[in-house]
């Protein structure tokens, strides 16, 4: 009989088949929340102009999602510590599924705001909580590349979601988009059989015999037997509280972290919601607006892979930092005018820098907190960030309300990127040492 230890087998193990399905599911998780989410952002033209909605309106119907997502990332990052990530995702998964098909039958304002923060709900909830099992089953060695990959599933649901839309909407209606949401759904049964709960988790509650089943796919190679008696951390299986995000010198990392998650999430959710129309007003026809949105999601996703590979290789904090640089860089020139291929280049950057800084972002704290704090930390930066989120289509509409210039718009879109830059620099070093996953190693978090 043997003494093997849970997270030491996953932290070394070899890149196989098993990860390979993690990743799939959490990835296709991901592409449909971000399909729902940036599908408020196709449709706002043809809805203000079918329903006539004024652009705080259309502000606020746009925060209604987010304003869900905000008590969605901190009610299911906290419960998923409790009741497991398999759980909470699948719940998640229906809730915001079922509503977005719902929202097509809308006939009114309000009852498709209220519709919105339902989803809203589920889609912030799933976030922190498929990122969590990812970092979790994830080899030490290619952590922050896999969450970052898995979570650029955001942006392809952003580029379908931008993609469908220039065809379905002019010719099949606002509503379409919705009605598509269904197809999560049929999936569910397949996500039952097929996604696995976090081992830390079964291993607190005792579920030793299926710690053991993951584990022998895992590393086979390491003969784990029935005899063999598994071991965890009391890190990883102690209980979740929040006040453990501010001990062990973690209070100013914790800050700060929740400051970026805000900037951030303001400059991702103003720009998903309010380009196609800021494009519009600047002379451009609807599917060339909405075909800057698919650029940025683009660049979301070169950002997000290549950061995370830069990322394992130099530093999260450093590739960030240079990240937010070139964002706020981006988005102030695009405010100018500039040949066509200029301003995609830009918009590429902006999405490079942006929605994949959001996504490094995702990885940092992941990787900064132990594991029996990890979907609570989650859930809290993401959900205090959501009031950035929340504020971002607001300030859209204020800005067209405005009617300012053109590149104050987006001037003042890139002000927050210079606010994350600062707070990501005063991020510390992860105090727990003895915690594999929640540690840094010297070249990959700092």
């Amino acid at each position: 009989m043997k003494t093997i230890d849970v997270q030491d087998v996953i932290d070394n193990a070899t890149f196989n088949p098993f990860h390979w399905k993690v990743l799939f599911w959490c990835t296709l998780v991901i592409i449909f929340d971000g399909y729902d989410l940036v599908i408020y952002g196709v449709v706002l033209p043809i809805l203000m102009e079918q329903w006539q909605l004024d652009p705080y309106v259309a502000g606020l119907l746009g925060s209604s999602a987010l304003f869900g997502m905000m008590f969605g990332a901190i009610g299911f990052g906290m419960m998923s510590d409790k009741v497991g990530r398999k759980k909470t995702i699948l719940a998640c998964v229906i809730l915001f599924s079922l509503t977005t098909v719902v929202n097509g039958f809308a006939t009114d304002p309000w009852v498709f705001g209220i519709l919105r923060f339902i989803a809203g709900l589920g889609i912030g909830g799933v976030m922190p909580n498929v990122v969590s099992l990812m970092s979790e089953y994830s080899p030490k060695r290619r952590r922050s590349t896999m969450v970052a990959l898995m979570f650029s599933g955001y942006a392809v649901g952003g580029m379908m979601s931008a993609g469908l839309g220039i065809w379905i909407v002019p010719t099949y209606g606002w509503e379409v988009m919705f009605y598509l949401a269904v197809i999560p759904l049929l999936l569910v049964p397949f996500m039952i059989k097929f996604l696995p709960e976090s081992a830390s988790f079964m291993m607190s509650q005792g579920l030793k015999d299926q710690t053991r089943h993951v584990l022998v796919k895992i590393a086979p190679e390491r003969q784990i037997a029935e005899s063999d008696e598994l071991t965890i951390p009391a890190a990883h299986v102690s209980k979740a509280s929040v006040a453990e995000l501010f001990r062990d010198n973690r209070a100013l990392s914790t800050m700060m972290f929740w400051i970026a998650f805000f900037c951030c999430l303001l400059m991702v959710y103003a720009l998903g919601s309010w380009l196609p129309k800021l494009m519009s007003l600047a002379g451009y026809p609807l599917s060339s607006s909405l075909m800057f949105l698919m650029v940025l999601n683009i660049g979301a996703i070169i950002g997000a892979v290549g950061g995370g590979r830069l990322a394992d290789k130099f530093s999260l904090r450093s590739v960030l930092i240079s990240f937010f640089i070139l964002g706020t860089t981006a988005l102030i020139t695009l405010g100018y005018e500039n040949p066509m291929w200029v301003l995609y280049l830009l918009m590429g950057i902006a999405g490079a820098t942006t929605i994949g800084s959001q996504i490094l972002l995702y990885a940092y704290v992941a990787q900064y907190y132990p594991t029996n704090i990890r979907s609570t930390g989650l859930g809290w930066a993401s959900g205090i960030g959501r009031n950035g989120a929340l504020l971002g289509p607001m300030l859209g509409g204020v800005l067209m309300a405005m009617a300012l210039p053109h590149h104050i718009n987006f001037l003042a879109l890139a002000v927050p990127g210079a606010i994350a830059t600062i707070a990501v620099a005063f991020v510390g070093r992860n105090p727990v040492k003895k915690d594999s996953l929640g540690s840094f190693s010297g070249s990959t978090a700092q």
